[in-house]
């Protein structure tokens, strides 16, 4: 199972390292990820693998708003299929 991960916000230091650090724990690795800094606005879009996952689905989601509530961005997660399905034209 693949789920695709959003990260939208004002750059600081330790966003990426704190994430990684989360997904790290849950045993979620990370095939893909790109991440841009605009105008010191940070994006960033991972695809994860959740085949090893050690938690369920909604822990994860909420271990990475806790994440994303101290550092003042913005986390999603969303199961792959539903993220394709949502930004099919």
């Amino acid at each position: 199972m693949k789920a695709v991960i959003t990260v939208v916000g004002c750059d600081k230091i330790g966003i990426i390292a704190s994430i990684t650090a989360v997904l790290a724990k849950t045993q979620v690795n990370i095939l893909d990820i790109s991440q841009t800094i605009m105008q010191n606005i940070f994006t960033m879009v991972m695809l994860v693998d959740l085949s090893k996952l050690n938690c369920d689905f909604a822990h994860l989601g909420e271990l990475l708003q806790e994440v994303g509530k101290e550092l003042g961005v913005d986390i999603r997660l969303q199961r792959e299929e539903i993220f394709t399905s949502m930004h099919r034209i």
